[in-house]
């Protein structure tokens, strides 16, 4: 495996933000020579580099495994009531740039409706019109499942395979959503 140069350590830390202190107790290198490597200050050994961007990579792993669903998630959920038409979920999708919506009846869940949806029922033969006039709730599809915010991303990612987004909530209230670009910023 071919590592960076020792001066890489500082930046790879920072971006996983870990201490230097923190890097010293899981890698068994003092705190005082991870600030020299940092500095260049010295020039560290072949092992000693090796050791400290292995602990790295783990600890990086490791952080990546305990994310929740909150951790992960888009805040501030862009949402449709029932009871509007679906002219108004349709701009609503253009002007936020999302193609999907959850649907609620007041702030319980309810549905979703998605650009695909309105573009099936045109297949079938309604009319632009017709559309623009129905509401909502005639057409939407099942909701979304809803998870805790402190649900385990590899449990979200299962209920994803057989669902388009998931929903975040905090003692029963939507704090955000997850969608398959969500899934994506963790790669």
């Amino acid at each position: 495996m071919r590592f960076p140069p020792a001066s890489d350590i500082r930046k790879l830390r920072k971006v996983l933000d870990i201490t230097q202190a923190e890097l010293a107790k899981r890698s068994g290198i003092s705190q005082s020579a991870i600030a020299k490597i940092e500095r260049e200050s010295i020039s560290a050994s072949y092992e000693t580099v090796v050791k400290l961007f292995e602990t790295l990579e783990n600890m990086g792993r490791n952080d990546e495994n305990n994310k929740t669903a909150a951790d992960v998630a888009s805040k501030g959920v862009v949402t449709i009531q029932c009871t509007e038409k679906v002219r108004a979920a349709s701009d609503l999708m253009k002007t936020t740039g999302f193609s999907q919506l959850p649907v609620l009846k007041g702030d319980v869940p309810v549905g979703s409706i998605s650009e695909r949806t309105i573009l099936e029922l045109i297949r079938q033969g309604k009319t632009m019109e017709e559309l623009s006039e129905m509401s909502v709730a005639r057409v939407m599809n099942d909701t979304y499942p809803v998870v805790n915010e402190n649900t385990p991303m590899d449990s979200v990612t299962a209920i994803m395979g057989n669902a388009n987004a998931v929903l975040v909530s905090r003692k029963g209230k939507l704090v955000g959503v997850l969608t398959s670009a969500d899934l994506l910023k963790l790669i």
